[in-house]
């Protein structure tokens, strides 16, 4: 029970710090492809969407392969703290950002792109400088995107599987989080635990959709 319960809370630590740092680095890049009129923009949504059609799998091996301690990021990374970056905390952190990125960027490039230039061109011919007008005008009219963007980002990230054991292998108290827990659980025919744990993320997994829709059709009705 005691590995259980580290699982979950890892699982939600590891979701909370991942949704932070995706609204962080997602706010300017879903901004950069709303509004930049660039030949690579394209190429920028392809490569951000990437994870949506990639296996977890190959993404986690490439991860893992630039996280060895004699790459320039894992070496860095063993310099700086001693560790490696693979089967760390750090290290998973690392993978759920990417491997969840598009769940964060594509709600926020819908937002920013429903505010419409109107409003944008009206505050521009007023003096307001880009971030003035980000600051007071586009995220506060985007703030059901950044709502869809935390939501979604989180759930993807409690029931991430094939990434974080790629990534963080299987260390109890470490890097085993609820989708390893309920694997390893049916390894061991401990179906009550696996019972549990799964239905969990079901319900978890509905109510994050439920919300996301009726956010939606609120947007819609006003």
């Amino acid at each position: 029970m005691s590995d259980t319960w580290g699982a979950i809370v890892l699982s939600l630590q590891l979701a909370a710090a991942s949704t932070v740092l995706l609204l962080i680095f997602a706010t300017p890049l879903a901004w950069w492809l709303t509004t930049t009129k660039s030949r690579l923009r394209p190429l920028v949504e392809a490569v951000t969407a990437l994870p949506l059609v990639l296996p977890p799998t190959v993404l986690g091996f490439y991860l893992l392969v630039l996280m060895a301690p004699d790459t320039p990021l894992g070496g860095l990374w063993l310099r700086l703290t001693g560790s490696t970056l693979a089967f760390s905390f750090a290290g998973l952190l690392v993978a759920s950002v990417i491997y969840s990125l598009p769940f964060a960027v594509q709600p926020l490039q819908g937002a920013f792109q429903n505010v419409g230039r109107g409003l944008t061109d009206a505050a521009a011919t007023l003096g307001a400088g880009r971030w003035d007008m980000f600051r007071s005008l586009i995220a506060p009219l985007s703030r059901r995107g950044y709502l869809i963007a935390a939501v979604m980002s989180f759930a993807h990230t409690l029931g991430e599987f094939g990434v974080v054991l790629m990534v963080g292998g299987n260390i109890p108290g470490q890097t085993r989080v609820i989708s390893i827990e309920i694997f390893n659980a049916v390894e061991t025919l401990d179906y009550t635990t696996a019972h549990r744990l799964s239905a969990g993320l079901l319900v978890f997994s509905f109510a994050v959709l439920a919300v996301v829709y009726v956010i939606n059709r609120q947007g819609r009705t006003e």
